[in-house]
């Protein structure tokens, strides 16, 4: 009866090449599924960051209102929420921390109309893509 010696690894060797290329394969895969609803969850938390960003810019305006008794002009727009407009005798600004917070989650300054429609102002950003229209990530908001 002949023995076979049987071959034994090592305790300390490292991995063989196919175990580490089936771990990356694995973590590829992951990834793969994962990201696109990463980056999906990404863009409605800039558009909520947006919406509360112009909640916020609304209050302002109101309190310009309350103080000036009119609302900024178009031409003032919204850094009128920041510096006194030479026109305005009782401003009690400023109604905003900064002029960091003219501008949307994409960094783009937002678009103020005064008067816009059947409403005294309207604020709007463009979304992620900076143009009218689009859906999801690049819709407009309006408020």
């Amino acid at each position: 009866m002949a023995l076979t010696k049987t071959r034994t690894r090592n305790p300390k060797a490292g991995l063989t090449l196919l175990e580490v290329m089936v771990v990356l394969a694995i973590i590829a895969l992951i990834a793969g599924l994962a990201a696109p609803r990463l980056m999906d969850s990404f863009g409605r938390a800039k558009a909520r960051s947006a919406t509360i960003q112009m909640e916020n810019l609304r209050s302002a305006v109101q309190l310009f209102y309350l103080d000036a008794g009119r609302y900024p002009s178009e031409a003032e727009g919204l850094t009128a929420l920041t510096t006194a407009p030479q026109s305005v005798q009782n401003w009690r600004g400023p109604y905003l921390d900064g002029p960091e917070d003219l501008n949307d989650p994409w960094n783009r300054p937002y678009i103020y109309r005064s008067p816009a429609g059947d409403k005294a102002f309207e604020i709007t950003t463009y979304g992620a893509d900076g143009r009218a229209g689009g859906t999801s990530e690049d819709s407009d908001i309006s408020l």
